[in-house]
């Protein structure tokens, strides 16, 4: 349904017939993580999330998945290679 009080017209699932069911009874306002990220706009209340009504909950446990200004690196480490299993193995499935 489309919320009718912070975010007019736009699709919320947390809208029923009664209201808003989200804790609060509305939308929460943007942490200070969340400044830069694509996904703010304004509400009647002021800047929200548009894709969760709670950002402290987001940021809580670390980084928000939604989170468009940031990214989480993820560590590779360079693996050696036995030049001599490699070719076997690339050369194991052809035949003579």
């Amino acid at each position: 349904m489309q919320c009718q009080t912070v975010l007019p017209g736009t699709e919320c699932t947390f809208w029923s017939k009664s209201g808003c069911i989200f804790e609060g009874g509305s939308c929460q306002l943007i942490e200070a993580d969340c400044e830069g990220c694509e996904r703010i706009v304004t509400g009647t209340i002021g800047q929200v999330c548009s894709v969760a009504p709670s950002p402290s909950h987001k940021w809580s446990v670390g980084i928000c998945n939604f989170a468009t200004h940031r990214r989480v690196e993820i560590k590779t480490e360079d693996l050696k290679i036995n030049p001599l299993k490699a070719s076997k193995k690339a050369a194991g499935g052809k035949k003579k």
